[in-house]
């Protein structure tokens, strides 16, 4: 059915598990707490439950329905000027204000920037730096936590071969609102996490190699890096993940799912690295526009690198969205990495009290890119422990910890 929608109830479970559990990491947000929700307009009726759960938590919505179909004129007729326009007042001020941010996606179409130059859109994206910036270093305070999730479009449906209601079912399942409660089995899904993260990180692992058909790669594991769940900063995450020191990934890389990006398809992509600069890339579609994202300040590095447990996962179909793709399951669960920006929360240590400098000199890449590219090819990844031991810490799609 092109028309399908879930029911009410299916609705206000969705917005539970995004306002009562998945932000402030968990534990869902706290009475006169301010919380922004960015929702496409497409996704409408799931911003009205955004709002009433937030009031029945006793904290200030603020719902902004974001216009869809816009992006295509702007970008045709908004002058280089304009795309760079940042309102930093306005900005400042909401960066100030918010403790929370719910942003859904809702794709009515996929291809709309299709035949628009690629560096427009990642201009814009540069342009906005600051105020991402602004926002982390809230959330190394402790001050703000975000989340995302995904409204199913007819589209993005029929993309990638789906019905709209099995797409839905695949939203559903995903997320546990098949469940009676799905906030007990997003906890259970944590402990689990919790279990593998207290075992990885007191290894005290050097570096990673990731070894299969399709992958042969070591990657540089920082001193005082964390791997992370995905403490309820995507809705669905299955992942665990590191930001690794960007200075020690070399070998190469093929990722065997789409990516979908900028209003365009890329696949067939292939990293070669050297000394922690990609030196080589290819795709087999989409080419233009992966070298254009690569030309985006410290593109060309590592800010991720994640592990998908298929114990986890209720995903098993590609849904043309990297908040899903990048979980998905399937027998060998999936690895994947982005270029560009790490996560500073991959710190142990104080990471408010850091500077620039510092971040810099512990590997951490800094860059307003973060393009996740996956893949679910069967691979074996070996830590380099500080003892010189090797250990096998996932292999046949799951940790071998826990």
């Amino acid at each position: 059915m092109a028309d399908y929608q879930p029911s009410k109830k299916i609705l206000q479970k969705y917005a539970q598990v995004l306002v009562n559990f998945a932000l402030n990491s968990g534990q869902g947000v706290k009475p006169g707490e301010v919380v922004l929700c960015q929702v496409q307009d497409a996704a409408k009726p799931l911003a009205l439950e955004l709002q009433n759960a937030v009031l029945k938590a006793g904290a200030q919505p603020i719902i902004r329905l974001l216009p869809t179909e816009f992006a295509k004129d702007f970008y045709t007729l908004a002058s280089d000027a304009q795309i760079k326009f940042f309102p930093a007042k306005y900005l400042k001020a909401q960066a100030d204000l918010i403790d929370h941010r719910i942003a859904v996606i809702a794709d009515v179409d996929p291809f709309e920037l299709k035949n628009i130059d690629p560096a427009k859109p990642l201009l814009s994206r540069q342009s906005l730096k600051p105020y991402q910036d602004w926002l982390v270093a809230k959330e190394l305070k402790g001050q703000h936590t975000w989340t995302i999730a995904l409204w199913a479009t007819p589209a993005k449906a029929q993309l990638v071969g789906l019905s709209l209601e099995s797409y839905w079912q695949q939203i559903i399942k995903a997320c546990f609102l098949d469940k009676p409660e799905p906030i007990k089995a997003w906890q259970k899904v944590f402990d689990l996490q919790a279990k593998i993260l207290a075992k990885i990180n007191a290894l005290n692992i050097q570096s990673v190699q990731v070894k299969g058909k399709e992958v042969d790669l070591i990657l540089k594991i920082g001193r005082d890096r964390l791997w992370q769940g995905g403490t309820g900063r995507n809705i669905p995450s299955f992942e665990i993940f590191t930001s690794p020191d960007w200075r020690g990934t070399e070998g190469w890389i093929k990722f065997n799912q789409p990516l979908y990006r900028y209003g365009n398809i890329v696949s067939g992509i292939i990293l070669k690295f050297k000394a922690g600069k990609i030196i080589k890339a290819s795709a087999s579609t989409g080419n233009k526009l992966l070298q254009q994202m690569l030309k985006t300040t410290n593109a060309d590095k590592l800010g991720e690198f994640s592990l998908t447990d298929s114990r986890m996962s209720r995903i098993s179909h590609i849904m043309a969205e990297t908040l899903f793709d990048e979980n998905i399951g399937g027998p060998f669960g999936n690895t994947h990495v982005a270029i560009g920006m790490a996560y500073k929360d991959c710190y142990k240590g104080q990471a408010a009290k850091l500077t620039e400098a510092d971040w810099a000199k512990r590997g951490y890449n800094d860059s307003a890119e973060h393009t996740d590219m996956i893949s679910t090819s069967d691979r074996t990844v070996t830590a380099m422990l500080a003892s010189g031991q090797k250990l096998v810490i996932y292999q046949n799609g799951r940790y071998s910890l826990a």
